[in-house]
């Protein structure tokens, strides 16, 4: 994945307008949008006056919490985590397609009383200006917290974001994008711990078994539907006996490959027509 450098005036810019602030708490996933954000908050702020903040809950993997505290500690960020609660809202649980907003509005409940108990002057996220484009009903969460979204604001795309974040030698500046483990539970199926911990186990033995950039198991009740690139369909294949054995060994009744490959949103759109059985029950 390639990066344009971005003009020194827009980055200037974006640092002056961080400075700004008296002091800031950043909504902070370890994903490369926040990374950006809270990086530069640090080094416009000073550690006193920035917190890197992160929601810790069952939909977190354990993977992107290590990923969060590894750069936090590379850039001496003050970084905290703090447990939410969405898991106990019935209208998170139910999972329609306005989860996230239920996810989000639990969140900067949480947020913002931590940064009112710290004195902190102000919110951010790493919200970027591609993101205003897509189906984000977590973004009308932040709407009556006062959360500034600094990125959106000064019209730095995705793109942008990863050329910011690879000047400033944060690690994933090319990593793919990894929302919650509760995106990949299928609309209108309930999200419970387990069912994210299915998902969890499923990822990790994909990624242990060579498969990189994006990929996801979509859990949808008793099926495991994978969506890896279509480069990867020839390894899937190879290690097809163990994939399927511990998916099932997870408690899914069958897997499948998504023969269109990954999709982002796919959840929306209702995923592929045509799939491929690895395991279980056709």
């Amino acid at each position: 994945m390639s990066s344009t450098p971005v003009p020194s005036d827009r980055l200037a810019a974006l640092r002056e307008r961080l400075a700004a602030f008296p002091s800031l708490l950043v909504g902070y996933s370890g994903g490369v949008d926040s990374a950006v954000v809270a990086v530069l908050a640090r080094q416009a702020l000073g550690r006193d006056r920035s917190v890197a903040a992160l929601g810790r809950s069952p939909s977190v993997s354990r993977v992107q919490l290590e990923q969060a505290r590894d750069i936090a500690e590379q850039f001496d960020l003050r970084f905290v985590t703090i447990d939410t609660h969405e898991f106990e809202d019935a209208e998170y649980a139910a999972n329609s397609t306005e989860r996230c907003f239920f996810c989000k509005r639990e969140l900067w409940v949480r947020l913002s009383a931590f940064a009112r108990d710290e004195g902190l002057a102000a919110m951010a996220d790493g919200t970027n200006a591609d993101d205003l484009g897509e189906h984000r009903p977590g973004l009308r969460a932040t709407e009556g917290c006062g959360v500034v979204s600094p990125l959106a604001g000064a019209g730095f795309t995705k793109p942008a974001v990863r050329a910011v974040a690879r000047e400033l030698g944060i690690p994933i500046w090319n990593a793919p994008s990894a929302p919650c483990l509760a995106s990949r539970v299928m609309y209108g199926l309930a999200v419970t711990g387990s069912r994210v911990r299915q998902v969890e186990e499923g990822e990790a033995l994909l990624r242990a078994i060579g498969v990189d950039g994006d990929l996801r198991v979509r859990h949808r009740g008793d099926e495991a539907r994978i969506e890896v690139p279509p480069s990867s369909f020839a390894l899937v294949r190879r290690h097809r006996d163990d994939i399927g054995a511990r998916l099932l060994d997870l408690g899914f009744r069958s897997v499948t490959l998504d023969l269109a490959g990954y999709q982002r949103g796919s959840q929306l759109t209702g995923g592929a027509t045509s799939v491929e059985v690895l395991a279980g029950e056709g």
